[in-house]
């Protein structure tokens, strides 16, 4: 009969324990600190984006020959 060697984990031997709720406390507060700044409405950023292209293509005819 042969006998397999028994895996050490990298550990001290404990076994990996899941992460207790501490660890969500991090992601809160950073969810939290990156709510500022610009805010605008998915409506205007579409027609301002549609402007800066129009504006592009004007530009590059005027321009660009």
């Amino acid at each position: 009969m042969v006998k397999k060697a028994k895996r050490r984990s990298k550990g001290k031997g404990k076994k990996e324990k899941a992460p207790g709720p501490f660890t969500a406390a991090g992601l809160v507060r950073f969810y939290e600190e990156a709510d500022v700044g610009i805010k605008m409405k998915p409506y205007t950023l579409v027609i301002l984006s549609l402007a800066f292209t129009i504006a592009i293509i004007v530009l590059s005819k005027i321009y660009g020959g």
